[in-house]
């Protein structure tokens, strides 16, 4: 039975969606810019970013700060001058027509990591396409997703647009999250796995994000020192907590030894034997399971609780753990979610891609990979032989997400298709949040060549009938 709390934000959410569903695309953009904007403000992005890291003790401010400011940014560049009202496309030699319409009350389960980007990111296209969205926040990002989606209510309110059309469920937690999924008309699931898996489970159509754990090979004809760059800023920006950033590297033996060089010059520790045991049983204390007291934690944090000592702790953003054997299941070459990089030497290319998909399958399947490499062909054998929706080449693969310089749209959801039991391949857009009706007019009728359809089974089929009529005719 649904709660009152969660039944009366339904109801709320559906009034307001229905007010909203005649709008015009004008009407539409001036909601998302002015909620956008609200978002975008120097000073509000601040308080929210303190916010989220006093509550959740993830990240850090300054990245948190950037992430608010860089996503909502990306995501208004990318619903700028999309039409999603009314008709978005017409093919008349076939007599298609097609509109756009709203798939009405969207629910959200939005993650403890970066809460506010998550929000907003999410908000905002389904704001575009004329939804409204109720959020289930983590239990541990709670004030912080609460003083979000205010922002977002006060850019609606400015404009004459119903502010219940995004909305904070009063209680947070599994329960009330249930509840909210089953009575909405779709859900966006973000977070950890049994999050995803409530929502296929909730009976409602629903799209999930799928498990990171980035795998990244940093080849012999690599540009070494942008390598290093990429992968270190990737690895300990907000301290690792996002599901894109790098997590394993398999580096070509003959460069094994810059490439550690120079993460140690970018700002990277290098564990030993002994500080690598340590560390590990600090965040997989029973083996398996991965700490969550130490997630997110800045380098500093992690090094003294596992008894390493930084010469210069303020200066070290990412430790780095050597495997030896990437074939084996090691813990060390899961996800992490912390500013942690396994580096692995390998002999044979065509080893490393496979080493990318045993580890992906262990954990991480269907998320992303990347490469750093001067070889075309070797990108494109990667690419055709990993069960992975993004191969990002030469680049952080922070940019999964979503970069002013590459062609991928911005995004919060990493869905990883049904390599990652996700039910979409690749990032969840405003276009998922879209119905479409098609009008369908006649035209003039397109009656195939069959001789075209079925090629040499057509002539082969002709020789035949010729035959067996030739014999008939002789008997």
């Amino acid at each position: 039975m649904i709660s009152e709390a969660v039944a009366e934000a339904v109801h709320r959410a559906r009034k307001a969606q229905a007010d909203v569903a005649s709008w015009t695309q004008a009407q539409a953009d001036e909601a998302v810019t002015a909620a956008g904007w609200h978002c975008y403000q120097e000073g509000t992005a601040r308080r929210l970013a303190r916010l989220s890291f006093e509550e959740t003790g993830l990240g850090n401010v300054e990245d948190l700060f950037t992430l608010q400011r860089r996503r909502t940014l990306g995501i208004l560049r990318d619903l700028h001058g999309v039409r999603t009202v009314g008709v978005v496309d017409e093919q008349p030699e076939l007599g298609l027509v097609r509109i756009a319409k709203p798939l009405g009350v969207i629910a959200v389960a939005s993650p403890t990591t970066a809460p506010a980007p998550g929000i907003i990111c999410n908000a905002l296209p389904m704001l575009k396409t004329r939804n409204a969205v109720v959020f289930s926040p983590h239990p541990r990002a709670q004030r912080a997703a609460r003083a979000t989606i205010e922002v977002l209510r006060a850019g609606l309110a400015e404009v004459g647009a119903p502010p219940d059309l995004v909305q904070c469920l009063p209680a947070a937690g599994r329960e009330a999250g249930r509840e909210l999924m089953a009575a909405a008309d779709s859900v966006v699931a973000i977070g950890g796995a049994g999050t995803v898996r409530r929502a296929y489970h909730s009976g409602t159509p629903a799209i999930g994000a799928g498990v990171g754990n980035p795998t990244v090979i940093v080849d012999e004809t690599a540009d070494l020192a942008d390598a290093v760059s990429k992968i270190h800023t990737g690895a300990g920006f907000n301290n690792g907590t996002s599901c894109s950033s790098e997590s394993n590297v398999l580096v070509h033996a003959s460069v094994a030894a810059d490439f550690e060089a120079g993460l140690v010059r970018a700002g990277a520790h290098v564990c030993g034997e002994d500080e690598t045991a340590r560390l590990t049983a600090l965040l997989w204390p029973d083996g398996a399971t991965l700490n969550r007291m130490m997630i997110g934690r800045p380098v500093a944090e992690i090094a003294r609780a596992a008894g390493i000592a930084l010469d210069q702790p303020e200066k070290v953003s990412v430790l780095v753990v050597r495997c030896a054997d990437p074939r084996r299941d090691d813990v060390v070459l899961r996800e992490k979610i912390s500013p942690l990089l396994t580096v692995a030497a390998y002999d044979d290319f065509d080893e490393a891609v496979r080493l990318v998909q045993a580890i992906s399958d262990r954990c991480g399947r269907g998320h992303s990979c990347a490469v750093h490499t001067s070889s075309v062909p070797r990108v494109m054998r990667l690419a055709e032989a990993v069960a992975s929706c993004r191969v990002v080449v030469n680049q952080s693969t922070m940019t999964n997400t979503g970069s002013f310089d590459s062609g991928v749209p911005f995004t919060t959801t990493l869905s990883s298709g049904s390599w990652g039991g996700s039910s979409v391949s690749g990032n969840v857009t405003w276009r998922h949040f879209l119905n479409h009706t098609t009008v369908s007019r006649p035209i003039p009728s397109r009656l195939p060549d069959e001789a075209v359809i079925f090629g040499g089974y057509w002539r082969h089929g002709r020789e035949q009938e010729a035959v067996t009529a030739a014999e008939q005719r002789a008997m």
